[in-house]
């Protein structure tokens, strides 16, 4: 059998849109843990204390900009209305470029860069005793 290019090209494409990123993989929560190191310094995932950012236990498919007692920038407020829960999907945009997706937010930090501490920071997020 003969394969054209046109056929071997929509082969190729169906493949990249069946296949998962890293970021929406199953991540690694002790690694994880680790690259949570460079967001410790402002946030607590393992207990609900606010520190220089709001706690982020249990923060997967809570409400976005919802921790009591934490006053969030405007910009996050309104981004509430847009992106009403923090989703994997949500946070994965986040981590990866906080200031792009919430214009005007006071999250200083850059954002993750590698697929891998993205998935990982996510699975340690979803459950930090794995990590132990």
């Amino acid at each position: 059998m003969r394969i054209s290019l046109p056929m071997l090209f929509g082969v190729a494409i169906a493949a990249g849109l069946s296949a998962p990123t890293a970021a929406f993989a199953d991540g690694d929560a002790v690694a994880g843990a680790k690259v949570f190191k460079k967001c410790a310094a402002c946030h607590v995932a393992t207990e609900a204390k606010n520190r220089v950012g709001p706690h982020l236990v249990d923060i997967l498919d809570r409400p976005v900009a919802s921790v009591e007692g934490y006053k969030y920038s405007k910009a996050m407020v309104a981004h509430a209305d847009e992106v009403p829960t923090w989703t994997v999907e949500a946070l994965d945009a986040y981590l990866r470029a906080p200031r792009k997706v919430v214009k005007g937010t006071k999250m200083a930090f850059a954002g993750l860069k590698k697929d891998d501490d993205v998935a990982n920071v996510i699975a340690y997020l979803k459950d930090p005793a794995a990590a132990e």
